[in-house]
Parts: structure tokens; C-alpha cells; sequence
């Protein structure tokens, strides 16, 4: 594996390297300016008075310059918080005052949302979060970023202290929740060690990462961050799309990329004469992770792609993590991988623990608690197991094969229970989204006063084509000859948009909402 260091080393070794490109406006940023830029930050907010252990927020779309402010904390000993850029004022207000941040960095493109926070903290708690900065223009209340950092040296801090993230749950099945890990101790230099995962996927200083996701994400930011540890080059796309995604991979000579299922699912959709049209030979890894992967969309990735797709299981809250590859995985299809982090453990609903190939949750023991939500002892003890401390899980439901591979099933708060029977919805939603008419798919229980809860689907049509009762039932007719009889959905709904985070997260409970009486 290449040595790790960071941006202060590389912009001595190589200064005019791109650290950043940002895709779709081609700005560039070298090792020299963030070193330089991330130094006049963490030198500025030192100089408000933060300290290691602070907290700073981070509310950006995906601007060149988010890099900045999270080096800027990753080498003072700040914890810094990316926000989600698709939340509402209240609840961004919830998660920067949750987290008393001290200090907050936005973009001018993140005004109508900065300043509706803003509004809200001032009527709820004067005088929260007094630092903020805002990159590319200012509204009132708010200081130009760019104006604030420029009196202060570029030079590192005498001082440097390794800094870390507190990320916030997507809250797909509630309230998002701060994750607290141990504060790391040592220099910027050492932060590698805690990107495990990441150091089996071949990054080195000569990687150019595709990130086409929201930085504010666990993985997107994380691969990011590791890539500029190691002086690689990371291309950011403003948003997902399958065809922009392709060119960017030809454009840029990108050998290393991060992907969900979603995305595979669409690139596989467009016309075979655009999925063509590229040279990706460039391409050496492309990670995917967050949601399990049909096992018939990632064959085809591989058939397209290459034996390059690689594979992990694991969450912000760090607490474990599985890994395979593209060998791997033909011998283990449908796998997730063998635990990379931690030691697996599947036990019923009583903490008992199962046998190789039964279902139940999922759990990973390690040496100590890996991690706590913040402000909320309740959630994390309910992450750990009832006789083992240092056992935690997600909340994820699997089994393991007799080489130690993992297969997730579903999310237990996804479960449907009709007349007894467990059902699993990923496995309706893996084989309905392979139909050519269907772009996306979620399905969900809701109430049955016979069964308690029957099986319903929300369908996107795939561009062009028009939801009818006649695609319903050929929708139905399909699914009987892929999934068990009690697991076919008794009744279709299309939707235009389904309620995904920008990662790729089903928000199920938003569909659950709209559903109090059988329909």
C-alpha cells in the first residue's frame, strides 16, 4: 500500500497537482491551495477561539472548496459535521444545534437554505453558532469566507492535531443521529488508519477518484479524503447522472470510482449505443456500497465493466465492515463479503446466536464500543447486543455461509409480517427493478385487517412509458415466477419520483406515512 500522509506533505512534493476538479465547471484546486486555504482556515478559527474538540458544520453543495474546510478540521482536532443540502431549515437548525457547532461554512449556492437556518437559530437560541462563513458571495448575517481567511499565514499550525467527522444518519427511518466515535489522537498524517476498508481497493497517490455522490455522505467524503491523504486526484460530479458519469470516467482517466445500486440500475438502463460510447479502460476499481446489489444487475455490471467491481458493508457508525471482490463474489453471488473489521455474529431476536446459513441480525463484535449517538443513550445501547457490550449492529438482517461470507436479507425496520410469515421487501424490489419498464421500486407493508399487513409496491416508470392497470398486472405476472406467491405485492402504485435520500436511500417511512387504513 502507498504511504499515507496528507495535503501538507503533498503540497511540497507536488504542488500543482489537482487535489480537486470539479466536474462540471472544471475548477481546479491544487495541493498547494488546499494545503494553503485549509491552513488560513484552521489558523482563522483558532483565532475565534476554537479548540480540539469543537465542533464545526460544513453546509455546501458540492463546491471544490468543501475540501477545504474539512482539512481545516482534520488538522486542528475540530470535528466537523458535513450537512445534508437536501434538509429543510428546521431540520438543518436541529442537526447544527444537536451538535453545537460553533461554526458553520456554506456557499453562496446554499443561500436560500443558509439563511432560512439562520432565521430559525435566531429565534430559537440567539447566539448559536455566532462563526459563519459563506464561499462564492455573501447575503446578510453571513461573512465572505474567502475575506476572513485571507489575513491569516498558510502555514501549518505548530500545533497540529488530527481532527475527525461526526456524521449524521440519513434518517431513513427517523431523526437523524449524530455518530460519535473516539476522538483520534496524533498528527493529520495518521488519519489513514481509520479508512480501513478503503486500504484493500488498490488507492495509491496515482488514483483519480470519481465521486459522483453528495459529499455531505459517509462514503463519498470518505473516499475523497482518503484519496487526498495518499495525493491522488478527486473529480466531483455536482450530481448523479448515468450518462455524464460515463464521459466524466473517459474525460478524466478516472481508475477509481464509488457507486450505489440505484446508479448501476439507471447507467444499465440507457440505450446501448450510449453505454458504448466511452473508453473506460482507464477504470481499475469500482466500489459499491449502501444498499445490497441485485445479484442480476451486478452480473451485468461485470460483463460490461470487467471483473473491477468491488465490493463493502458497513455504516457511518464504523462499527464493522465485510469487503469482497469480483472473484469473490462469482463464487459468493449475492455476497456482501467476509469481515474485514470486527468478528460476525447472527443471533435471533433474543441475542441468541444462530448457526452458519440462519437468518437473523446482524452484529459485529469488537474490543471495545466503537461508537455512541450523540445526545441519545438510549439508540446506541439499542445498537448493542443484550449480553455483549462490544457487539453492536445496525440493525440489518443476514446470514453467514460456511466460508464466513455475509448475505444481508433486508433491514429488520423494513420487515413485513403478513399473516405470520415474514417478508423481506429487497428481495421484491431486486427483481422487479430488473423489469425494462420499471426505474425504481420500493415496497412496503401496509395495514391488512385479515393478514395484519399485505405487500404494496411503488413504481417509477422508466422514462417514456406511462403507468396503466395493464402494466400493474404484467408487473404482477412477473414477479410470480421470481418470488415466492405470499411475497408478490397485491397491489401496484406508480409514483413519479420515489423518496430516495441523494445517496440511494429508500425513505420508507415517507411512503408509510401516506398509508394509516388498508387501501
Amino acid at each position: 500500500m502507498a504511504q499515507a500522509m496528507y495535503p501538507g506533505d503533498h503540497a511540497r512534493e507536488t504542488p500543482d497537482k489537482p487535489a480537486v476538479i470539479h466536474a462540471s465547471s472544471g475548477r481546479v484546486v491544487t495541493y498547494r491551495e488546499l494545503d494553503a486555504r485549509s491552513n488560513q482556515l484552521a489558523r482563522y478559527l483558532q483565532a475565534q477561539g476554537l479548540r480540539p474538540g469543537d465542533h464545526i458544520a460544513v453546509l455546501m453543495d458540492n463546491n471544490p472548496r468543501y475540501f477545504e474546510a474539512v482539512w481545516a478540521a482534520l488538522r486542528s482536532g475540530l470535528m466537523v459535521t458535513p450537512v445534508n443540502r437536501y434538509l429543510t431549515a428546521g431540520e438543518t437548525a436541529y442537526i447544527l444545534a444537536d451538535s453545537a457547532a460553533r461554526a458553520v461554512i456554506s456557499s453562496h449556492a446554499m443561500r436560500e437554505l443558509a439563511t432560512g437556518w439562520a432565521a430559525l437559530a435566531d429565534a430559537q437560541t440567539p447566539g448559536a453558532c455566532p462563526i459563519r462563513l459563506m464561499v462564492d458571495g455573501v447575503v446578510p448575517g453571513w461573512t465572505s469566507y474567502e475575506e476572513a481567511i485571507a489575513a491569516y499565514p498558510t502555514q501549518r499550525l505548530d500545533d497540529e492535531t488530527l481532527g475527525a467527522t461526526m456524521l449524521y444518519s440519513s434518517g431513513t427511518t427517523g431523526r437523524p443521529k449524530g455518530v460519535v466515535k473516539a476522538q483520534p489522537q496524533g498528527r493529520p498524517a495518521d488519519g489513514p488508519a481509520r479508512h480501513e476498508p478503503m486500504r484493500t481497493f488498490g488507492f495509491s497517490r496515482d488514483t483519480v477518484y470519481l465521486s459522483p455522490a453528495p459529499l455531505y455522505h459517509a462514503a463519498p467524503l470518505g473516499y475523497s479524503i482518503y484519496t487526498q491523504y495518499l495525493g491522488g486526484t478527486v473529480v466531483v460530479m455536482d450530481k448523479f447522472d448515468a450518462l455524464e458519469a460515463l464521459r466524466m470516467i473517459e474525460k478524466y482517466r478516472i481508475t477509481h470510482s464509488q457507486w450505489v445500486p440505484t446508479m448501476f440500475v439507471r447507467m444499465l438502463k440507457l440505450p446501448p449505443e450510449q453505454r458504448a460510447a466511452f473508453d473506460l479502460s482507464s477504470h481499475q476499481a469500482a466500489v459499491h456500497a449502501a444498499a445490497p446489489c441485485p445479484v442480476e444487475v451486478k452480473q451485468q455490471m461485470i460483463d460490461w465493466w470487467g471483473p473491477i467491481l468491488v465490493e463493502y458493508y458497513g455504516g457511518s457508525e464504523g462499527n464493522g465492515a465485510t469487503a469482497l471482490d469480483t472473484a469473490q463474489w462469482l463464487s459468493h453471488p449475492g455476497s456482501v463479503g467476509r469481515a474485514i473489521i470486527g468478528t460476525l455474529h447472527i443471533c435471533d431476536d433474543d441475542g441468541n446466536e444462530l448457526p452458519v446459513g440462519e437468518t437473523g441480525v446482524v452484529y459485529f463484535e469488537r474490543d471495545e464500543l466503537p461508537f455512541r449517538y450523540h445526545n441519545d443513550p438510549e439508540k446506541t445501547r439499542n445498537a448493542q447486543h443484550p449480553r455483549h457490550p462490544n457487539w453492536t449492529t445496525l440493525g440489518d438482517i443476514g446470514r453467514v455461509d460456511a466460508d464466513g461470507f455475509l448475505y444481508l436479507t433486508d433491514r429488520k425496520a423494513f420487515m413485513i409480517i403478513s399473516g405470520g410469515v415474514n417478508i423481506y421487501p429487497q428481495q421484491v424490489e431486486d427483481a422487479l427493478a430488473l423489469h425494462p419498464q420499471v426505474l425504481d421500486v420500493a415496497v412496503i407493508g401496509v395495514p391488512n385487517e385479515e393478514m395484519g399487513e399485505e405487500v404494496k409496491a411503488f413504481v417509477e416508470p422508466a422514462p417514456g412509458v406511462q403507468p396503466s392497470e395493464a402494466l400493474a398486472e404484467e408487473l404482477i405476472e412477473f414477479l410470480r415466477s421470481r418470488v415466492a406467491r405470499y411475497m408478490v405485492p397485491r397491489t401496484i402504485e406508480f409514483v413519479d419520483e420515489l423518496p430516495r435520500t441523494p445517496t440511494g436511500k429508500l425513505q420508507k417511512h415517507v411512503l408509510r406515512a401516506r398509508y394509516v387504513t388498508p387501501r
